[in-house]
């Protein structure tokens, strides 16, 4: 808002004022969103980094349970065996609340279960691997859900330390400029009136005199 457009009324200082002090409460609350966010962003990064290490130890043992079953059953069994081995489950993504930012929360159901007459058959070295990357896959679930969070997490911090910077170096700025502004032509008015004041003052003693002589 430009200045020559501010009416320098009372009213109008009285409203700007009280903008100030509802702008302050905002970013007040604003920084305390931000510092909740930030606390929010580093427990789920903590989270995602440990679920990455374990994925990274789940995949070695994985990997070694295979080559386990393949020394027992041979790789001719192991791949007849993967035929009947369980679908992925099926994925379903629901949202979660976390400090106002909508995150989603992955559910990864349940396996289709091997039929009855393939677990009579099924060795144990495979049913172990079987097991392992079951596990995996899970914990690659739950890793997409903790770092889809995060990206949205860090771009709602960005998005309310623009709102809070917009406010702490623009808005308020402005408004305190208006209030300035509003006072600096009360006293430029209270001066004229002074001066007024002086003028008649001065004519009225003179006209007093006048009428004495």
């Amino acid at each position: 808002m430009a200045l020559e457009n501010v009416r320098p009324t009372r009213l109008e200082l009285l409203r700007t004022r009280r903008r100030i002090v509802l702008a302050k409460k905002g970013l007040n609350l604003l920084k305390l969103k931000r510092s909740a966010l930030i606390v929010e962003f580093f427990a789920l990064s903590k989270q995602a980094l440990e679920l990455r290490g374990n994925l990274r130890e789940r995949i070695a043992r994985g990997y070694r349970s295979i080559r386990v079953a393949e020394m027992r059953e041979g790789p001719t069994k192991l791949e007849n065996v993967s035929m009947l081995l369980p679908e992925l489950a099926a994925i379903h993504v629901q949202t979660k609340n976390v400090m106002g930012v909508k995150t989603p929360r992955v559910d990864a159901g349940s396996f289709t279960p091997v039929p009855a007459t393939a677990l009579l058959d099924l060795p144990t070295s495979i049913d172990e691997s079987v097991r392992h990357f079951q596990g995996i896959y899970r914990v690659v679930l739950e890793i997409a859900e903790k770092e889809n969070a995060l990206r949205r997490l860090l771009r709602e911090i960005e998005k309310t330390k623009r709102r809070a910077s917009a406010i702490e170096n623009v808005l308020i700025p402005r408004l305190q400029e208006i209030v300035r502004y509003i006072k600096f032509r009360f006293d430029e008015l209270e001066r004229d009136s002074f001066s007024m004041l002086k003028t008649v003052k001065r004519k009225m003693e003179q006209e007093a005199l006048a009428h004495a002589a």
